[in-house]
């Protein structure tokens, strides 16, 4: 289970001495269910590391892990509660994507029924701090300052004010926005001028129809020196996007945000300048152990901040490998 063991030694170790001995035979979790959201489509670049996380956590603690899939659709995340909740789990992990007013009252429920909910990769702030005491966390991002980073990133590339950058991105999702949002008024301070484009839920679900959107719009706009997105899939078709539109690599810097295998051949290209790095893996590791800590030892909701960093062409190199096991 490689890195499960390591991060359990920690995370776990009170836990354990505390248990009475003829437990210590069992896994901390045995006996418990949880159904828990990873966001985009089985196995894609910005899923897997999340899935390898949940299911190395799952089974080091002995939990039931039940995953499900919405291809980031809002709505089908609100379809997956409810489902979860009528199974009656002793834990479910929600995405932020559509927002505390629409999950409010379905979380109420569900707490109010036993069940310790908790959030992963986009945080909602406003639940976290209502069920807080009865378990619910976050593990994930600090959205704004992330978008931040990228675009402190995409300037050291040599960006300068007065020229023109876009930024692509799901600026209406509720505090799902706050990423791309960052990474825009981070880019204005510093005087570029930028576009806000929001990407359609189609595009945010099949991220290929998003490069003839993207092609078209650096076409139309041959001054552009730079792109930003906050979405793991359009990072990786930005260098399909950019040959499309007549690019050589640098001619616009590009700042992203996860490890997908086609943002490594990106960043591997220079056509990607620099993606933030999330640590999806810790965002479905910790979930499953706030599960566990919340619904068994009866601790409350922790935050963790997986923001680490950004990545860039000079720097990729070391992490391809653990990329590959679906780690980073």
């Amino acid at each position: 289970m490689r890195l499960a063991h390591i991060l359990l030694t920690g995370v776990a170790a009170a836990g354990l001495a505390a248990a009475a001995a003829p437990a210590l035979a069992d896994p901390i979790g045995k006996g418990l269910v949880m159904y828990m959201q990873m966001g985009g489509n089985p196995g894609d670049g910005a899923t897997l590391a999340r899935q390898t996380g949940a299911k190395e956590a799952a089974e080091a603690l002995g939990v039931d892990l039940k995953s499900q899939f919405s291809a980031w659709a809002p709505e089908t995340m609100i379809n997956q509660f409810k489902e979860a909740m009528a199974a009656k789990p002793n834990c479910i992990e929600i995405m932020g994507h559509p927002g505390a007013t629409a999950f409010h009252d379905l979380v109420k429920q569900a707490v109010d029924q036993g069940i310790v909910v908790t959030s992963g990769n986009s945080p909602l702030t406003e639940l976290q701090n209502e069920f807080g005491p009865k378990g619910f966390g976050y593990a994930g991002v600090d959205l704004y300052a992330g978008g931040a980073l990228t675009a402190k990133a995409m300037l050291a590339q040599g960006l300068k004010s007065g020229e023109k950058a876009m930024v692509y991105g799901v600026f209406s999702q509720a505090e799902r926005g706050q990423s791309e949002k960052g990474l825009a008024d981070t880019l204005e301070k510093a005087g570029l001028k930028v576009d806000r484009l929001e990407i359609t839920q189609e595009v945010n679900s099949d991220t290929s129809l998003g490069v003839p959107v993207l092609v078209a719009y650096i076409q139309s706009h041959p001054n552009l020196k730079a792109i930003g997105t906050q979405h793991g899939g359009v990072t990786g078709i930005m260098d399909e996007v950019l040959k499309k539109a007549g690019k050589k690599p640098g001619d616009i810097i590009v700042g992203g945000i996860d490890l997908a295998p086609s943002t490594i051949s990106g960043l591997k290209s220079d056509y990607v300048s620099a993606t933030l790095d999330q640590l999806l893996y810790m965002q479905g590791f910790f979930p499953v152990v706030q599960c566990v800590m919340s619904a068994k030892y009866k601790m409350p909701g922790l935050s963790l901040n997986t923001g680490a960093g950004t990545v860039t062409p000079k720097t990729i190199d070391a992490l391809t490998k653990l990329i590959d096991a679906g780690i980073r």
